[in-house]
């Protein structure tokens, strides 16, 4: 048990959080080449090849040329996605892909025409809001 000092426990995790970090690090990078929408594939391919054969290197080019507007592409993508999202959950929650407010309308030109009852109408609107 003595035969590891604390010390070299600490350099140990210490080494060991800097290479999590640095792996964190050219995922996002990459996921940043990837995203970007002002890049030809070429271009994309060239800089993934520049961070695969000299990493070091590589990621500091990426971080210095490109780096300012990284965080601008990640919000757009987010934003991209959220608006996503929030258009399946609203399809997903109409019934029949109209709202609430739409379905209200044609009960009410359905009464208006004659082709429902009043009391009709008032059953079809109390399930809808109810």
């Amino acid at each position: 048990m003595n035969d590891y000092p604390l010390l070299n426990l600490f350099w140990t995790m210490l080494w060991f959080f800097l290479f999590v970090a640095w792996i964190y690090l050219l995922i996002v990078i990459v996921t940043d080449i990837f995203r970007s929408d002002d890049m030809s594939g070429w271009s994309k391919a060239l800089w993934v090849l520049f961070i695969v054969i000299i990493p070091i290197l590589g990621a500091l080019v990426y971080l210095i040329a490109r780096g300012d507007k990284m965080g601008a592409r990640a919000a757009a993508d987010y934003q991209r996605r959220d608006e996503q999202l929030r258009e399946y959950v609203r399809d997903a929650a109409s019934p029949s892909g109209t709202s609430t407010a739409d379905e209200l309308t044609k009960l009410a030109a359905l009464r208006d025409a004659g082709t429902i009852t009043a009391d009709e109408f008032e059953r079809q609107k109390a399930k809808l809001l109810g």
